[in-house]
């Protein structure tokens, strides 16, 4: 029989090694008999559970603000085995034995990944339709406002062009035509009258010389009345011409002012929309930017109307990649922490080593059901001289929001 431990040589507490060593199956030779119940193997396989449990919680991340100590594993395994040994909440419940205490996690109110965008993406087309006789641009290629990207056939637009000047031009010297040279006009017509004036007067007196010498039978009937005719025939004249003086004077008549008037607003409506058609064969860059996307090459058919009739819709795609932003879903039970003109900091997946500052700039007014998250934009500050070296559209990346208070560190670079 071994004699038993002093009390000072034998330990105040078991350890937690010497506890696991009681719980080993005895030998074979002082086994029960075969048919008798035992817990002590699931009493075993329950110990092992809780252990490998701990080692996991331990090893695989899970955010705990310390280690997990000797105590807390010895507290576990006596909870197992006896659950009036677990230790007791503040109201005298069993505490379970994955809840511990964290500490805040400081100024960071969420992190969240999403995909870089440009805020304003320009699909490029070409105003009216044609064949691309001149292709200046190429992925990848920055251009500024105004730039020339494209040149279209102009054969058609041209001659419309030309047509309309022409029309335009007849309109106008018909309209002006009616009021230009009047003061020359009314010259003309009185000059006309005076003259019919000063030939009455001659036919007149040569009419009388007439009827004198009919009298004394010295002229011919005939001659006598071509005198007369003559005379009746230049007092007609002159009253015409009396007439028209007296219209002219006045000017032309209001409807044919307006007509002429209106005729000519109609060819110049016809010029503009022929010029701003040959113009238009021109494409220029709307902004500055970068281009994303070729649609078109030289030779190709463009027509901005076209869906589905093999014809190209577009010329290219292009943006501003220094004015990017980060398209994000937010889940609904996050979106309290996102507020408006919020701090963040952007770091890219591609570049983990550089960090942007930015903050959020719109929180859609609908969440997305199938997500069950709402959309949030964060406008990232970026330097011009950096637009389209590093971030890219459809780049991932991870935003970190910082609480209310607090901004952003420094953007490393």
């Amino acid at each position: 029989m071994t004699t038993p431990a002093s009390p000072q040589n034998s330990p105040a507490t078991p350890s937690l090694s010497e506890r696991v060593q009681s719980l080993r199956m005895p030998d074979a030779g002082s086994m029960p008999a075969r048919g008798s119940s035992s817990i002590v193997p699931w009493t075993l396989c329950a110990v092992l559970a809780v252990a490998t449990a701990f080692f996991a919680i331990r090893g695989g991340g899970v955010a705990s603000t310390d280690e997990p100590k000797e105590e807390d594993l010895e507290a576990a395994l006596l909870a197992k085995l006896d659950p009036s040994k677990a230790p007791k909440g503040k109201d005298g419940a069993a505490m379970p034995s994955s809840s511990r205490s964290q500490e805040p996690a400081g100024p960071i109110a969420l992190e969240s990944k999403g995909y870089i965008i440009p805020v304003h993406q320009i699909q490029v087309s070409p105003k009216v339709g044609g064949m691309v006789m001149e292709l200046n641009i190429e992925e990848g290629m920055q251009v500024k406002e105004g730039f020339i990207l494209a040149k279209l056939e102009t054969t058609d637009y041209q001659a419309d062009h030309d047509r309309a000047v022409g029309v335009a031009t007849a309109a106008k010297a018909r309209w002006q035509e009616l009021w230009k040279y009047r003061e020359d006009e009314v010259k003309q017509v009185k000059a006309d009258f005076d003259e019919a004036t000063h030939q009455r007067t001659q036919l007149l007196s040569d009419w009388k010389r007439s009827v004198d010498l009919r009298r004394d039978l010295a002229l011919s009937p005939k001659e006598f009345e071509q005198a007369e005719s003559q005379y009746r025939a230049m007092e007609s004249r002159m009253e015409r011409l009396r007439l028209t003086f007296e219209l002219i004077k006045k000017g032309p008549r209001d409807e044919k002012i307006a007509a002429a008037k209106a005729e000519w607003d109609q060819a110049e409506a016809d010029f503009v929309k022929a010029k701003w058609k040959l113009d238009n064969t021109t494409v220029r860059a709307p902004l500055a930017g970068t281009i994303l996307s070729k649609k078109a090459e030289k030779g190709n058919m463009i027509n901005p109307a076209a869906f589905s009739n093999g014809l190209s819709a577009s010329l290219c795609e292009m943006a501003d990649l220094s004015d990017m932003e980060v398209d994000l879903a937010i889940a609904e039970r996050d979106i309290s922490k996102i507020y408006k003109g919020q701090k963040c900091q952007v770091r890219p997946e591609a570049f983990p080593d550089r960090q942007y500052t930015g903050e959020v700039s719109r929180i859609m007014p609908t969440a997305d059901r199938s997500k069950g998250a709402v959309p949030v934009r964060v406008k990232i500050d970026i330097p011009r001289e950096e637009e389209g070296q590093f971030l890219r559209p459809e780049m991932g990346a991870v935003v970190t929001f910082y609480t209310k208070g607090n901004n952003a560190p420094p953007a490393k670079k």
